[in-house]
């Protein structure tokens, strides 16, 4: 019985060692599996790694390109050059003028970029929305909405520059991103002027632009200032 017992456990163990080799090329093969797949994910990994390098490597270049363009529009508004002027804004969209923070997308005037050259010398008077506080109505020719409400002081040499960022805020709400939901903006910002004021004689100017046939084309000009 017992010569039975350990004949039944050998032939037990012979089995087991005819299966182990299966086994073993099986694990293998998983192993082989796994390892091809995690040499995948990482190959993926340094792909998007890359591509995320290439992104910001564009949007950098996106940037840096706006504000070039932004300050060859400040440029062109402290030389008071419409043609030049002109020639950066929107094809369809026109250009807006704000004269505070909150754009009234309803009423602020627009213009067309052929428009502008000839608004310089033009006696018309226009209604270019209400002053802050009184209500009353802010009716000027375009010459004189110009230096008061776009180029009031010299923001080709501000004290800051926001790209993107609101730096002027007082207690207007700013609607910048509702009413130009495409757009993006540089800011040109004075601190203030007189140190009486504690700085609530701030400044900003902001440029709005949008893409148009992958250029920066302007849409906007915010002016901004304290307001109660």
């Amino acid at each position: 019985m017992k010569r039975l017992i350990i004949s039944f456990i050998i032939l037990l163990a012979g089995c087991a060692n005819e299966q182990n080799p299966s086994n073993v090329k099986q694990l293998e093969q998983t192993i082989e599996k796994q390892q091809s797949a995690i040499e995948q994910l990482q190959e993926k990994n340094k792909q998007l790694q890359k591509e995320n390098e290439q992104l910001k490597t564009e949007e950098k270049q996106i940037s840096s390109s706006l504000l070039s363009v932004a300050l060859d529009v400040v440029t062109a508004l402290k030389n008071k050059d419409m043609n030049a002027l002109a020639s950066y804004v929107h094809s369809t969209a026109g250009l807006r003028f704000s004269p505070y923070g909150h754009v009234d997308v309803q009423n602020d005037l627009q213009f067309s970029a052929s428009q502008l050259p000839s608004l310089w010398a033009s006696t018309q008077v226009y209604q270019w929305g209400v002053y802050d506080g009184s209500g009353d109505p802010i009716q000027f020719t375009f010459q004189d909405y110009f230096d008061r409400f776009v180029y009031d002081v010299d923001f080709a040499n501000p004290h800051m520059i926001g790209n993107n960022v609101v730096v002027g805020t007082g207690n207007m709400i700013n609607n910048i991103q509702q009413a130009y939901p495409n757009g993006s903006f540089i800011e040109f910002h004075f601190t203030g002027f007189d140190p009486q004021y504690s700085g609530m004689d701030w400044r900003s100017l902001r440029l709005v632009f949008e893409q148009e046939n992958g250029q920066w084309k302007l849409v906007g000009i915010i002016h901004d200032e304290w307001t109660t």
